[in-house]
């Protein structure tokens, strides 16, 4: 097991902005040292989200370890395996941000070290005690400062990261609008697509000495999401209440327009995903004190569990999703929606890639002809969402229909047909336009199909309580 976990530290003597040094762990951890920086990402950049809003940030010094944590590592704290790949030097994944504090507090006391956080209602209410020395989570203030290492580019280096550099979905780097649509040689050419988690540390590090920044596993933040505002900012710990936690850095699975420093991911605070890890963090002097109590925020006109009138809604291009729609219905009776556009996209293949791709990267919204009355929708507690994983993300159509009508108090159970990427970040892209819905398991079917799939959505279906 790589060493981070020591009960022996060095006592320091130096003193960082006056403040006295905290013991020093030991050498998986680098000193960030504090400092301003512009957070978020400029409007110019290309595949931004609207949540990136550009403000000065003020953070201190910190350790952050090199690595993300490794399955091994959570085996030997937490005594259980998780995860939806097996290797020790593998990052853990499939852990909740709940376990990930709570693997925090564990460490801490076998270190040695006072816990970080106290938990009450459930794990609903967490209290963060800022002065304490534990191993803790970034915050999404100071996980972007590291990763981008005195960068104000969509990366820590101005050259795109590829494949040989970072283990994402390698077929597709991250490349400018015009290297799109014009056919312009791209800087980083398309690579290796692993379709899995690599040991930790398999690339260079980013100039602050610290390894997979960018993919392998996106990690948690203290953070509950939430917006950012122009207004600077020091020391910053998120919105006090919410119901999404933010996770930043890209997975396995994810595009490189999702590696971005400023990307912000965002899921439920008991939701685990197979591309979700963690890196730990420890404060590195006494200049911030206090206690941060953060408290999830409960959806209004929630529906009574396993009451619910349940509603089938989907869009689909090539009839995979279709397909999928139609067995779920077959199987429960549901009343079934499929979704139309006002102006739909080209049948044909080549240009319907253009079109789709310039409505997800100006973040269109297409007006939708089909239309479901107020009174209608609101009979539904529960809605079943599918879609063609595009990219890594949600077809804007859905984006449309997120937000046009109320999702409040419903839960929203996912799928989607994928050519290799599963759900990518489409999950957290309903996550973030959905606030207020719960959202439950998702069901994702590769698009060459297969006899499985009526086993595949009746198991689904069973898993989420669905009759």
């Amino acid at each position: 097991m790589r060493k981070f976990v020591s009960l022996f530290f060095l006592l320091g003597a130096a003193f960082l902005a006056g403040a006295k040094q905290f013991p020093s762990p030991n050498a998986d951890f680098v000193l960030i040292k504090g400092g301003t920086f512009t957070m978020g990402s400029p409007e110019s950049e290309d595949w931004r989200s609207n949540d990136e809003t550009q403000h000065s940030v003020t953070v201190a010094s910190f350790y952050m370890a090199k690595f993300e944590v490794t399955q091994k590592e959570w085996r030997e704290i937490m005594r259980k395996n998780t995860g939806s790949f097996s290797g020790d030097s593998l990052p853990v994944e499939s852990v909740t941000w709940l376990e990930a504090v709570e693997f925090c507090n564990a460490l801490s006391k076998l270190d040695g070290r006072t816990p970080v956080y106290m938990f009450s209602d459930g794990g609903r209410t967490v209290s963060w005690n800022r002065g304490a020395n534990g191993y803790r989570l970034p915050t999404e203030a100071e996980w972007e400062y590291a990763a981008r290492a005195g960068s104000n580019t969509p990366f820590y280096s101005k050259k795109v990261p590829g494949a040989d550099d970072v283990n994402f979905y390698g077929h597709y780097p991250y490349q400018i609008e015009q290297n799109y649509f014009n056919d312009e040689v791209l800087e980083t050419r398309p690579g290796v697509y692993r379709g899995t988690t690599v040991a930790v540390g398999s690339f260079k590090p980013n100039p602050n000495g610290l390894y997979d920044i960018y993919g392998n596993v996106g990690e948690w933040c203290f953070d509950y999401y939430g917006n950012y505002g122009k207004a600077a900012q020091t020391n910053p710990t998120g919105a006090e209440s919410g119901t999404r936690r933010v996770y930043r850095g890209g997975g396995w699975n994810d595009f490189g327009k999702n590696l971005r420093s400023a990307y912000r991911a965002a899921l439920q605070q008991t939701s685990a995903a197979y591309n979700v890890g963690l890196r730990l963090v420890l404060n590195a002097d006494d200049s911030v004190q206090g206690t941060v109590t953060t408290k999830e925020a409960v959806a209004k006109n929630a529906k009574s569990a396993g009451n619910e009138k349940t509603l089938i809604i989907f869009y689909s291009w090539s009839g995979n999703t279709r397909g999928v729609a139609k067995e779920i219905q077959r199987q429960t009776g549901f009343d079934t929606v499929e979704i139309e556009l006002e102006h739909p996209y080209s049948s044909n293949y080549n240009t319907v890639l253009n079109e789709a791709q310039r409505d997800q990267h100006k973040q269109a919204r297409p007006a939708l002809k089909t239309k479901i009355d107020a009174k209608k929708w609101a009979e539904y507690g529960r809605i079943i969402i599918g879609y063609p994983n595009w990219w890594a993300s949600i077809p804007m159509p859905i984006a449309t229909l997120l937000e046009s009508y109320d999702f409040s108090g419903k839960t929203i159970l996912p799928f989607c047909s994928h050519g290799g990427g599963r759900f990518g970040q489409s999950i957290t892209a309903i996550s973030k336009l959905a606030p207020n819905a719960k959202i439950g398991d998702g069901l994702s079917v590769h698009y060459s199909g297969g006899s499985s799939l009526s086993k595949d959505v009746e198991k689904w279906l069973k898993k989420c309580g669905v009759n």
